[in-house]
């Protein structure tokens, strides 16, 4: 692990030890405790013990997989800005964070908009998407839509 990528976030709950456990994990959340522990250097036991210490304080919300959806078959990736009335912005929010397409949702500074992404097997789907669910929602001003052509880079979680 190159501790170049370790930046000194303030925390009064994690030390360097967590850090590099954290960035470890960051890099293969599949690593065993065991292979954890050799690289940070410290005990299986302890390593198990200081993971499960940074779930319990919710700094580790879960493990999961990142799923390229292109070798899925999935054609359309494309984020919107939706503007809505204050008033609405809670249960649109809502709404939407509820629908499977919908893989991100911020609400974002500005006349309150929602920054929003999703995945759509076509075109086609996408628009059935806008007609059907997105634009009846009461309370929706104006809807942006940019569709990815090409993806560089994208990150799951912070850097430490």
């Amino acid at each position: 692990m190159n501790s170049s990528n370790i930046v000194n976030y303030s925390s009064s709950i994690t030390d360097e030890t967590d850090r590099k456990i954290l960035n470890a994990l960051i890099a293969n959340g599949r690593s065993s405790y065991t292979d954890l522990a050799k690289e940070i250097g410290l005990s299986r036991v302890a390593v198990q013990a200081r993971i499960q210490a940074l779930i319990e304080e919710g700094i580790i919300e879960r493990f999961t997989v990142v799923i390229n959806p292109e070798k899925l078959g999935v054609q359309v990736s494309a984020f919107f800005n939706v503007e809505v009335e204050p008033k609405h912005l809670e249960n649109i929010a809502a709404s939407l964070a509820d629908d499977p397409s919908v893989t991100s949702l911020y609400h974002m500074t500005g006349p309150s908009k929602l920054h929003m992404h999703g995945l759509y097997a076509n075109h086609q789907e996408m628009e059935r998407f806008m007609k059907e669910k997105l634009y009846p929602l009461e309370g929706i001003t104006s809807v942006e839509c940019q569709v990815l052509i090409t993806r560089y880079k994208s990150r799951m979680g912070m850097r430490l």
